[in-house]
Order: C-alpha cells, then sequence, then structure tokens
C-alpha cells in the first residue's frame, strides 16, 4: 500500500469519520490518489492541508471530507470542545442550538446536542429548521449559557457554518473565542467523546413568542397601506417573516414563488446573498408587475435584510448604509434614547445624526458580536445589510425586526405622499450626502489577500482620487477606542477608505465613503458623488494589484 504523510493521515481521519458521505467520498479520494492520480493527490492536499479554524466568526466552510472542510468530524470536535470550555467556565444553563436549512444542517444540530448532553450540559434544539434570530432570542429567553446556530448564512449553497454564541445572547469575541479553539483542539479520539440523547426540543411557543415581540416594533396604529414583494431567498425566513408581517397588520405581501420555499442548492441564484448581482432580478421583476411599492429580501437564515425601491430606470437595491440611515433616522426622530452604533465600515452618516440629536455614538469593529455587547444599545448596523433594532430581544443582526420596521416607515412615508427614495432625499439635505460604495475582489488563492495587505502596509497611498491622504491608519495595532483587527484606513478630505479581508467569505473588501454638501440639487450631488467613488473604487483598484 502506497503511503505518505498525507494519506496516512486521511486513512487516520477515514477511520473515524461516522458519516457514511463523506466515509464514501474520502475513500474514492484516497483509492485515486494512491493510485498516482495528481488531480487527487492535490484535493487531499488541500483538505489536509490544516483546519478550518474557530474564532469570531466560529466555523464556515465547504462540505466535504477533511479537516479543512466542514464535517461531521469537525463539528463533534467542536461541539466538545465548547462543551468542554463551558465546563471550565462553571456554567450551569442549557445550550440552545438552531439550524437553517442548507445541507447538514439538521445532522449538524443534532450531533451538537448529543455531545452536550453527553458532557452534562442540557441541549435544546429548535423543533425545526429556523431563522437566527429566533436563535438569538431563544438564548435570552431561555436563560441559555450559550447557544449553536448551524448555518452559513449567505454563503454558496456548498457550504455550511456553526456559529457560537454566549449565555449574553451575543456571538463570541476574544478571549472567549481562543479559548474555546484550544479546547477543540485539545479533543482526543472522536471515540472518546461521550455521546447522550439528543437532548429536548424547544416548545413552539418560544417561536410564537418572537413573533409577537417583533410584530410589536413598530409604533401601533400607523398606515399599513403598502403593496409589500418579499423573498427569503430559498432559505428560513418565509414562515416567520409572513407571521411577523400579519401580526404587525402587514397583509399586501407577494411572496417570489421560485425563491419562497427552503432550497439548499438556491438554484434561482449563483450567490444566495441579496448583494451579488443578479440576486435581486426575480423579486423586481415580480414588483414590476404587481406594482409594488417596496420589495424586502433575508438572505437564507433571515438574519440579513435588502430593500428595493422603485426609480427612474425600475428598481434598485438599497445600500445597507442607506437603509441603516433610514432606520436611524426614523428611530431618533422619535425620540428614541440610547446608544446608536455602526461598525467602522459603515457611513459615517448614523454618527452625525445621532450626536446632532444628542444621542450618543459609538463606532466598533465589523461584527454584531461587538454592536450586541454595548450598553444601553438602542440601534445597531454594519453595511453588509444587518441590523438591531430590538437589542432588549435580540442582541444580534435581525432581518425580520429590521423588514417590519422598514415597511412601517414606508407605510407612514406613503400616507404623506412621499417615499423611502424621497426621505433619503431629505437626510441628504439636512446632514450632506454620504455616498459609499465596495470595492470586492474574491479570490481563489487565500495568500492574494495576504500579499495585498502587506503591499499596502508596505507602500501605502499617498493620494487617491486626486486628493492627499491625510491620515493612514493601520488598524492592526489597534487604538483607544478599537481592538486591533487585520484592516487599513486612509482618510481624505471629505472621503474615506477602510481595507479588510472578509471574516466570512474568501474576498477582501475596500470600503469607501465620500461627502457632499448639498448646495445645489440632490440629482447634482449624487452624480458628484458617483464620479468620486469611481475615481476612488478605480485608485484603489491599482493600489491592491489584484
Amino acid at each position: 500500500m502506497t503511503t505518505s504523510p498525507l494519506l496516512e493521515n486521511a486513512r487516520a481521519w477515514l477511520a473515524e469519520d461516522p458519516d457514511p458521505a463523506t466515509r464514501a467520498e474520502l475513500s474514492a479520494l484516497l483509492e485515486s490518489a494512491e493510485a498516482g492520480d495528481a488531480e487527487a493527490v492535490a484535493d487531499l492536499e488541500d483538505r489536509f492541508s490544516g483546519t478550518l479554524e474557530f474564532g469570531t466568526a466560529g466555523l464556515r466552510g465547504a462540505l466535504g471530507a477533511g479537516p479543512n472542510r466542514m464535517n461531521r468530524v469537525v463539528v463533534l470536535r467542536a461541539a466538545a470542545g465548547l462543551a468542554a470550555y463551558l465546563r471550565e467556565q462553571g456554567a450551569t444553563g442549557p445550550v440552545v442550538i438552531g439550524y437553517d436549512a442548507r445541507h447538514n444542517s439538521d445532522v449538524f444540530a443534532r450531533d451538537t446536542a448529543e455531545v452536550m448532553t453527553g458532557a452534562g450540559i442540557p441541549a435544546l434544539t429548535l423543533p425545526r429548521a429556523m431563522p437566527t434570530p429566533v436563535l438569538a432570542s431563544a438564548i435570552l429567553k431561555l436563560g441559555a449559557s450559550a447557544g449553536v446556530m448551524v448555518t452559513a448564512s449567505h454563503n454558496p449553497p456548498q457550504d455550511n457554518g456553526y456559529k457560537v454564541y454566549l449565555g449574553d445572547g451575543c456571538q463570541i469575541v476574544p478571549p472567549a473565542d481562543g479559548e474555546i479553539a484550544a479546547h477543540i483542539t485539545a479533543v482526543g479520539a472522536l471515540a472518546d467523546v461521550p455521546r447522550g440523547d439528543r437532548g429536548e426540543l424547544i416548545d413552539p411557543q418560544v417561536w410564537l413568542d418572537y413573533i409577537a415581540q417583533t410584530g410589536q416594533v413598530p409604533p401601533e396604529g400607523g398606515p399599513r397601506s403598502l403593496d409589500i414583494v418579499y423573498t427569503p431567498m430559498h432559505g428560513v425566513g418565509l414562515e416567520t417573516m409572513r407571521a411577523v408581517f400579519v401580526r404587525a397588520g402587514f397583509l399586501s405581501v407577494d411572496v417570489v414563488p421560485e425563491q419562497a420555499e427552503p432550497d439548499p442548492d438556491f438554484p434561482t441564484v449563483a450567490f444566495p446573498n441579496p448583494e451579488e448581482p443578479g440576486a435581486m432580478d426575480l423579486a423586481f421583476a415580480l414588483a414590476r408587475e404587481k406594482g409594488a411599492d417596496v420589495v424586502i429580501a433575508n438572505d437564507p437564515d433571515a438574519d440579513r435584510c435588502a430593500v428595493g425601491v422603485p426609480d427612474a430606470e425600475g428598481w434598485r437595491m438599497l445600500r445597507g448604509d442607506e437603509v441603516g440611515a433610514l432606520l436611524g433616522h426614523d428611530l431618533l426622530s422619535r425620540g428614541v434614547s440610547g446608544t446608536y452604533a455602526n461598525s467602522i465600515v459603515s457611513s459615517s452618516l448614523l454618527g452625525t445624526m445621532a450626536r446632532e440629536a444628542g444621542q450618543p455614538f459609538v463606532e466598533t469593529l465589523t461584527g454584531f458580536k461587538w454592536i450586541g455587547r454595548l450598553p444601553g444599545l438602542a440601534f445597531g448596523y454594519e453595511e453588509a445589510l444587518g441590523y438591531c433594532v430590538d437589542p432588549v430581544h435580540v442582541k444580534d443582526k435581525d432581518g425580520i425586526s429590521a423588514a417590519v420596521l422598514i415597511a412601517d416607515l414606508a407605510a407612514r412615508l406613503k400616507a404623506l405622499g412621499s417615499s423611502l427614495s424621497e426621505q433619503l432625499d431629505e437626510i441628504a439635505r439636512d446632514y450632506g450626502l454620504h455616498a459609499t460604495d465596495q470595492l470586492s475582489v474574491r479570490v481563489s488563492d487565500l495568500s492574494l489577500i495576504s500579499d495585498a495587505m502587506s503591499r499596502l502596509r508596505a507602500t501605502p497611498p499617498t493620494t487617491l482620487a486626486g486628493r492627499a491622504v491625510t491620515t493612514a491608519t493601520d488598524l492592526a495595532v489597534g487604538t483607544d477606542e478599537l481592538p486591533a483587527t487585520d484592516g487599513l484606513r486612509y482618510d481624505l478630505d471629505a472621503a474615506r477608505v477602510i481595507v479588510r479581508p472578509s471574516g466570512t467569505e474568501p474576498k477582501l473588501k475596500c470600503y469607501l465613503e465620500v461627502k457632499v454638501p448639498v448646495t445645489g440639487s440632490i440629482a447634482e450631488a449624487r452624480a458628484s458623488a458617483a464620479q468620486q467613488l469611481a475615481e476612488l473604487k478605480a485608485d484603489m483598484e491599482a493600489a491592491l494589484g489584484l
């Protein structure tokens, strides 16, 4: 028998893999590699080149056999490490487990529950595939010591993931992530990990309570004449979103039929992410047919919310910063007090509005693991379509509560003869036009991202779009306000660029913002902003060298 460290590692993995599907996959790959198939050897090398890194995003990766893939071996070890961490911390509450409709999500959830009960920790699992915000809400409602959501959110169909929350209802942050990762590394043979039963299913009343509380997020008694087109993007949002719309009084909702039911293959979209080109095409087509007022979309696990509006050329999707501005402005206008927050890569507009309204504002690192933990949070958002509008009940981004609140705002504006687009124009007149855009480069080799970041650190740009870079900040060293993160910030006169690797996808992202005073028409200001953003994007594209 042919042998090498690579083949020995693969055979050892095969020996403890409990999943017939990945066992068969790896057996066939091993057989081909042993026969000298160079492509099979390269595939094995990738699968065994390392392990999926457990960090503040938990785990996320392509499904398949091997430590560098999402599979039952990786999940069982992650669950065992989490259980060991919770026991070390003296946690006494249950672990609440949720899952979406992706391939193997239900299997990974069951494995997690069995490891928890095997470790003497009560496991409570949602009764079926449900949105991530329901899980985040259940953690608080049930007094859990931790929560696990099996989802890859808006990633491609071949991916799955494992998101971990602590008992405060927020995703893990340092040092907990490192401590859990150390416990995962210390897990010995899988056969020695005790397995119990699958614990208990959570009473459906927890889901009904989420619907009731979310349906009450908008102010009562407002107008409800609004024609909505909604898509759950082949995910798990429809049942919950529809119930919340009904609870809040929105009855004219047309659902995109091709995307209504959960489908882990996401057949109508290349990427099940409303931000991706083409993902909203079916929703916009239905909106044109129905003469809708607004389009609302969730991503597959319904923690993000996208909004589409009619414009002169048909329909367009609002940027995450525009929805953040609309929601924040509405809450501030209604006198909702508390801390307003957004991530460093989001627009600076919310901070301007909050300070003018006399409310505290905080800028955080990307991720709701930071935003959700802020004391006294009233509203938080990040530009990647994530909004927290009901932090008392969900300390995470929640695409369902955001959707019903944006519907409420659209209905109130419609009753006044206005619209979401006209409201954005009014905000621009009052605070200046804050226009944002993004340059996103997807790579197949992650080393290209680290190489590009190294080049920028070695030779930072001194001018961008014809303006001097007044300050270049390496966010990796941290500041008094922010922990260290892998990112770079360039400040210019009335403009800003932030560069960072994506935390969930193989992408390098540049977040661009320009500020344009509105001295004439809004159209002129928007045209000027678009030109400035295009120049910034072109110069950053050249600077990245990708």
